[in-house]
């Protein structure tokens, strides 16, 4: 495998893992494991990083004139890019009331 599907799976795979670590973060936090949340949240953008960084060459790719061909995969990598970001944006959110939530009760 090469090319455009490589890219495409790295994609796939890190923002796959990033997405997964987004809700280990939410589940931590709903126990009150405020700072295994945080890790969580920085690992999984570590993996969103890695992503980011495979869809950037692709646009690299593009802006050079070499045009990138659009495949269900592609479209299923940049799903997955785009619903990593919401899921973090998300998780970021739930775990700040999580977080206002314990502080009310003490």
């Amino acid at each position: 495998m090469e090319g455009i599907e490589l890219v495409c799976f790295k994609m796939i795979s890190a923002l796959g893992a990033a997405k997964s670590s987004f809700m280990e973060a939410i589940q931590e936090a709903k126990l009150g494991n405020f700072d295994k949340a945080r890790n969580c949240i920085e690992e999984g953008s570590n993996f969103q990083v890695e992503g980011h960084e495979a869809h950037f060459g692709l646009l690299q790719q593009e802006t050079s004139g070499d045009p990138v061909t659009l495949s269900l995969l592609l479209v299923h990598a940049e799903d997955q890019l785009m619903s990593a970001e919401f899921l973090k944006i998300t998780a970021e959110e739930i775990i700040a009331l999580y977080e206002r939530l314990e502080a009310i009760k003490q």
